[in-house]
């Protein structure tokens, strides 16, 4: 059976069978692309604003939620702001100056909602404290996904990269509804298949703030992808680094939590 593909249509993610993705909202773009004033908000259907962050979801029946927020192939560095109210996608801005990538990300980049990387805690293995934002998927399939989108993909492995100190995990991922996605089931699935991606996801995050003078960051667990039990209870972990977090357990800082 295929699996369900999510399209979009007018702004509204819709799924067709098979595959059950969250699809109760719509975007609102405020500001043209490629300004500071640029935000993408999101609103259910009856047209209340809902943060991608703490109302998505953070699963689809057996699959996961992932927030498109960078499409493949593309540059500006766009991310849910976690510190503004109701979390809309804004590109990331430094000294005052939109931020881009120097070269594509070859991969869709986006988060997983209803997850935080700590930044109290020390991860054992790594010594590192959390980067203090949702959890980041690469997602390896083959077609560009479109920002906003909310995608049901396939958790396959990670790698727990270490930047500036903190601990960043990046879960690999494919959508549910592509092509190889029936063929992938764990992280060695994609060494098998589609080999040199997981040496690519992981060079190209070493390098890629290299040109503006910073460091290569570094990768914990000797830099090897771990399986897919092992990203399956880093999800566990920050999903409930981020319950605590919305009822208050936690000290929210900066971080907007509509609480």
């Amino acid at each position: 059976m295929r699996a369900m593909i999510a399209v979009r249509r007018a702004g509204l993610i819709r799924a067709w069978p098979q595959v059950r993705c969250f699809s109760a909202f719509t975007q609102h773009k405020v500001g043209e692309p490629g300004t500071l004033e640029y935000r993408m908000h999101f609103q259910d259907n009856n047209g209340n604003k809902i943060s991608p962050w703490h109302d998505i979801p953070l699963k689809s029946g057996e699959h996961f939620n992932c927030l498109i927020e960078i499409p493949k192939n593309t540059k500006p560095k766009m991310e849910v702001a976690v510190k503004e109210e109701m979390n809309p996608i804004a590109q990331d801005v430094k000294k005052g100056k939109l931020r881009d990538y120097h070269g594509p990300i070859f991969w869709n980049y986006g988060m997983l909602p209803q997850t935080w990387e700590d930044p109290n805690v020390t991860h054992a293995e790594t010594k590192c404290n959390g980067d203090n934002d949702p959890v980041d998927v690469v997602e390896i399939g083959s077609e560009a996904l479109a920002q906003g989108s909310v995608e049901p993909v396939k958790v396959l492995g990670a790698l727990a990269m270490i930047d500036d100190g903190e601990l960043d995990w990046k879960i690999i991922g494919i959508r549910a509804g592509d092509k190889l996605a029936a063929e992938l089931n764990d992280i060695q699935d994609v060494e098998a298949k589609c080999p040199g991606v997981i040496s690519g996801i992981r060079e190209w995050f070493r390098w890629y703030k290299t040109p503006d003078g910073k460091p290569l960051n570094a990768f914990g667990y000797e830099e090897k992808a771990l399986d897919k039990k092992f990203a399956l209870e880093v999800i566990e972990e920050t999903h409930g680094a981020w319950k605590k977090l919305r009822d208050g357990s936690t000290d929210k800082g900066k971080l907007w939590i509509g609480k």
